[in-house]
């Protein structure tokens, strides 16, 4: 797909794709979430995505809230371990409408007191919601024993004690050190010559001031082997397998990305859906997942199932794994997974919003965007080699560890 990058001389990108689309999406995202809190700020990234909504120096929140709602248009955002994300769909002829209301938001939030303590109140009910839905919480759980120690292993929502001690100061020291110009993206998906896109957006973030990044992350090292079982009042058990894995840069991303579509990804035919839940009914829900991240990643596979059928559950997984790593995929087979991955990918592209963020993200990550031609030949470059050693390495049984929530009594 076709883009255009222009770079501020604060070092903040602007990230054009024409469309002939009459709707438009945009994004601003900071390369900064979770893991660049410290232990006692838990959740405070989560925190500050949800007060920029709250009031700036010339809004109010309703002010805020109706901008883009009063001309049919959809704001959100979210936070990740390594991204804030704040994104939006509109007509065509509020484009400006929409950028300038990111500048707000992001740059000219005032964190008032008394929205910080309502705020709390509403992440707090959050968070008790979330530890509520056992097949959410058990990722979190699992993530702090694959990260242990490092904060990558934190719960993006932070913890009830995180949460209420956080700070106006916390804030604004979080944004001031966390908020680097040269690792923002200002994007825009839609039928707008490019001088637009470029004047708008030297007009609202040119004048931004220069706040250059400085690398400070720190990778995770290899967590012990665990096998963790805890009781929860549930009526169904629910259980994780993985371990760290691959980076954005890793060599092996892609196939492990191919690795995970064939073992549990997205779709009904994936080989663990069709043992696990189609032949043997043990599971209702089976999912596996890949999550690529700076410096590490993390590979999941999650099930849900009554009590008494977790161990068949755990014994036909592992011997789907030693099929595959004692019996290599043959070329046709890989072939057929390269088919349906690409085609998932082609139809995301229909994903508008989702299409632009990714490219965003890509833009941040790798300083380049690939066209759709270029991933298709990376995936078609996989060989069955490739993912033997994948294979052999990921789904080694004694390198997997296991968390699972069971029914009290």
């Amino acid at each position: 797909m076709e883009y255009n990058v222009h770079t501020l001389p604060n070092g903040i990108r602007l990230l054009h794709v024409p469309s002939a689309s009459a709707i438009s999406h945009a994004c601003i995202i900071v390369n900064s979430g979770s893991r660049d809190e410290t232990a006692d700020q838990a959740g405070l990234a989560h925190f500050i995505e949800h007060l920029i909504f709250k009031r700036t120096e010339k809004r109010s929140t309703n002010q805020i809230l109706s901008r883009l709602e009063d001309v049919g248009a959809d704001l959100n955002a979210y936070t990740t371990k390594e991204y804030t994300c704040i994104h939006a769909s509109f007509l065509n002829p509020y484009l400006e409408r929409t950028l300038e209301l990111f500048n707000d938001i992001v740059f000219h939030s005032t964190f008032p007191e008394d929205e910080l303590e309502k705020e709390k109140g509403v992440i707090l009910d959050e968070i008790a919601s979330y530890l509520d839905q056992p097949e959410e919480a058990i990722y979190d759980d699992f993530e702090d024993l694959v990260f242990a120690g490092h904060p990558l292993g934190r719960n993006i929502l932070g913890t009830t004690e995180s949460v209420e001690k956080l700070s106006r100061k916390d804030i604004k020291d979080f944004i001031a050190t966390n908020y680097h110009t040269d690792k923002m993206v200002v994007a825009v998906l839609g039928n707008y010559p490019l001088s637009k896109v470029v004047k708008i957006g030297e007009k609202h973030y040119a004048r931004i001031k220069e706040n250059l990044h400085r690398p400070d992350r720190k990778a995770p090292v290899p967590a012990p082997f665990f096998n963790d079982q805890f009781p929860k009042p549930i009526s169904q058990a629910h259980t994780i397998i993985g371990s760290q894995a691959y980076s954005l840069h890793h060599p092996y991303k892609t196939g492990l990305l191919l690795l995970n579509n064939l073992l549990c990804g997205t779709g009904m035919s994936s080989i663990l859906n069709l043992q696990i839940r189609e032949k043997h009914g043990i599971a209702y829900s089976i999912e596996s997942g890949y999550s690529p991240l700076s410096d590490t990643g993390i590979f999941t596979l999650y099930f849900g199932t009554d009590k008494e059928k977790v161990e068949k559950a755990l014994s036909l997984i592992y011997k789907e794994f030693k099929k595959i790593k004692e019996k290599p995929l043959t070329e046709s087979q890989l072939q057929k997974s390269k088919n349906k991955f690409i085609g998932q990918i082609a139809l995301g592209e229909e994903n508008r919003i989702g299409l632009i963020v990714s490219m965003a993200k890509s833009l941040i990550d790798y300083d380049k965007i690939d066209s759709l031609e270029t991933v298709f030949k990376k995936i078609e470059a996989v060989t069955t080699t490739e993912m033997a050693a994948i294979a052999e390495e990921i789904l080694d049984e004694k390198n997997l560890s296991t968390l699972t929530f069971y029914p009290l009594g």
